[in-house]
C-alpha cells in the first residue's frame, strides 16, 4: 500500500497538480470550489483554453491527476467555500 501511495504521488508531483495550479492561479470569476478537479475535466472532455477559463495551465496527464485532486480539492472544500462566499480571513502564523 505504502509503495502505491508513492507511485501515485511521484506520478502527481510529475505531471503537476492541478488544483496547486488553481491556487496559486488567483484569476478574478475563476471557478474556487473543486477547482483542480473541475480543470482535469475540463481538460478530459476537450476544453480548449484551461488558461483562459481557470488561470492555470492544465496538467500533461490530467486522467492521472484526477484522484489526488479530487482529495485535495475535498481536503480544502471548507476554505474554498469560504471564499467562494466571500468570506475574508486573515491566517498569520507565529507569535
Amino acid at each position: 500500500m505504502k509503495r502505491i501511495l508513492l507511485g501515485v504521488l511521484a506520478m502527481l508531483a510529475l505531471t503537476g497538480c492541478a488544483t496547486v495550479r488553481t491556487l496559486d492561479a488567483n484569476k478574478p470569476g475563476a471557478p474556487v470550489v473543486y477547482a483542480g478537479t473541475r480543470l482535469d475535466l475540463y481538460v478530459i472532455n476537450g476544453g480548449c483554453c484551461p488558461k483562459d477559463r481557470f488561470g492555470a495551465e492544465a496538467p500533461a496527464y490530467p486522467r492521472l491527476d484526477l484522484p489526488g485532486s479530487m482529495l485535495l480539492d475535498t481536503l480544502f472544500l471548507p476554505l474554498s467555500l469560504l471564499t467562494a462566499a466571500g468570506v475574508g480571513f486573515q491566517a498569520t502564523g507565529g507569535l
